[in-house]
């Protein structure tokens, strides 16, 4: 295969993780580049890259800028055709990129792909960020193929066919390049978590598609910037998923989603504080103010990808009509497979 990939691990802080992971996804990618972008560490990561990896490139962006802002000024210096957006708590697989630049040249109008995830702490079982291609329901909740909410399936090789999705999962995402640049690159407002998701919505509106390729397989540890318990995490993926809806969503679409998330969220509040977890609580009713504190800064961001055609769900790829909601809580549907 004669396309070039560069595979871009973000780093802050990890040196631990480096250690752990980095030997083997250098290995595993040969020949193709690593390069290691590095949000500011005040640890040794970088004297650790500079004495044991001279053979990887270190791009430094002088300040944390979170996972949008550090991959937006990392992948100005990157040239390759398709970059690999990778978590650096990532374990790669031998032959891994095969698959991936395969599908990229056979499928012209792919923008973005992601391999099968499994969970590096249970390898048998999908993990939950992104797991075999991520989906959307009409209510804005995003869930994957062996991962719906909370529940992990086992891969028993149930969901092992290419798929277009609706977004590819951050943890090991693969872009072409230039329209990762062209569309404007990750979404810094969000800082952290969903900024896949909005990219890949762009990319859909743009006629862009968003794949996954499970003849490729990774394995994710999550949960090495913020666990699940830490109500910050909770913060981010609420605030940010009402974000996403109204940059992407068509504008009396979106409203209505946000009236809807409004009254969800409140019961996903009640739901926490019942579990004895008041902070996530207080953590979805802060989203919710910096969402509105936010509508200026949303409205212009929305204005800048005018261009794209602003589309209803049902004219997107990986979408669910329904509310996967209402099949997880209320019908017991806890597999990808009972209902969609």
């Amino acid at each position: 295969m004669s396309t070039t990939i560069a595979v871009a691990v973000l780093n802050w802080n990890g040196k631990s993780l480096l250690q752990t992971y980095l030997p083997g996804v250098i290995k595993d990618s040969a020949p193709h580049k690593v390069y290691v972008i590095d949000n500011d560490s005040s640890d040794e990561s970088l004297a650790y890259l500079n004495e044991n990896h001279p053979e990887i490139t270190v791009i430094q962006t002088g300040e944390n800028l979170g996972y949008a802002g550090g991959y937006n000024e990392g992948l100005k210096a990157i040239q390759e055709p398709i970059s690999i957006l990778l978590n650096s708590d990532v374990r790669t697989t031998p032959g891994w990129l095969n698959p991936i630049l395969e599908h990229f040249e056979n499928h012209p109008d792919c923008a973005a792909l992601q391999p099968k995830i499994r969970w590096d702490r249970s390898p048998e079982q999908f993990e939950y960020a992104g797991a075999s291609g991520g989906f959307m329901d009409r209510w804005a909740y995003p869930f994957c193929r062996g991962r719906v909410f909370g529940t992990l399936e086992n891969d028993i090789g149930q969901y092992n066919t290419p798929k277009e999705v609706f977004w590819a999962t951050g943890a090991c995402l693969a872009v072409r390049t230039e329209v990762f640049k062209t569309l404007g690159g990750l979404d810094p407002m969000l800082f952290a978590h969903m900024e896949e998701i909005d990219l890949c919505w762009r990319m859909q509106r743009a006629g862009f598609e968003v794949w996954v390729q499970p003849e490729s397989t990774v394995y994710h540890l999550g949960g090495a910037t913020l666990s699940a318990d830490n109500p910050k995490k909770t913060f981010l993926n609420f605030r940010n998923n009402l974000i996403i809806v109204m940059k992407n969503l068509p504008h009396f679409s979106a409203l209505g989603v946000i009236f809807l998330r409004l009254l969800l969220d409140g019961l996903a509040g009640i739901q926490f504080l019942l579990a004895g977890k008041p902070k996530h609580t207080f953590a979805i009713i802060r989203a919710h103010f910096a969402f509105y504190g936010k509508f200026t800064s949303i409205q212009r961001s929305r204005a800048r990808t005018a261009k794209y055609p602003f589309k209803r769900f049902s004219d997107l790829k990986g979408t669910y009509p329904e509310s996967v909601v209402w099949q997880y809580y209320g019908k017991g549907n806890k597999r990808f497979s009972d209902f969609y």
